[in-house]
């Protein structure tokens, strides 16, 4: 039997929307978490298949150095404050920064076609600094393009779906554990 798509999602208990510069974590496993208009932000999914404990970020800018009133009260909307967040409250879950699964998405060249910012470059430079720094890999992404994502995370088994406009299915990032 094919596994659900995103526009298939009952059966959850819950279901969290990360909305732009958001981020949610659970240790819920009828959870699944969804975050839609991944341009040129970012979409981090964090999954600890010991705990089944996980969450995402959808982060808009690079550098939280640009405003940092804004990062003290939204500390998601950027990645560098966003990631330590993320990370901070999955450990109150009882995540381990060892055993993590990580997918990322976005990162597009959207509504700027000329690539003038290259915000979308930018928060994937950041992000592979701040991985780099503490250690941390990737273990699947689909970044950079044109186009827009909706990123969802099942915390039943951590899988990570995406589906961009134009394209018929979901893209399975990280296939769910049995």
């Amino acid at each position: 039997m094919p596994s659900p798509s995103l526009s298939a999602i009952a059966g959850f208990e819950q279901k969290l929307v990360v909305g732009v510069g958001g981020m949610a974590v659970s240790n819920n496993r009828n959870t699944l978490m969804i975050t839609y208009s991944l341009g040129s932000c970012v979409g981090v999914t964090i999954y600890d298949p010991v705990v089944g404990a996980g969450g995402m970020l959808h982060a808009m800018l690079p550098d939280s150095t640009i405003n940092s009133t804004k990062a003290m009260e939204q500390p998601a909307m950027f990645v560098d404050t966003g990631v330590a967040a993320l990370f901070r409250a999955a450990y109150e879950l009882r995540v381990d920064k060892h055993r993590v699964r990580i997918c990322v998405a976005g990162g597009a060249q959207f509504m700027d076609p000329s690539g003038f910012f290259n915000i979308g470059q930018r928060n994937c430079a950041a992000l592979t600094q701040l991985f780099g720094r503490h250690g941390l890999s990737v273990e699947h992404h689909e970044i950079g393009g044109l186009v827009s994502r909706t990123m969802q995370l099942n915390l039943a088994n951590g899988e990570v779906r995406l589906k961009s406009p134009g394209c018929n299915g979901d893209l399975i990032l990280s296939p769910g554990l049995s």
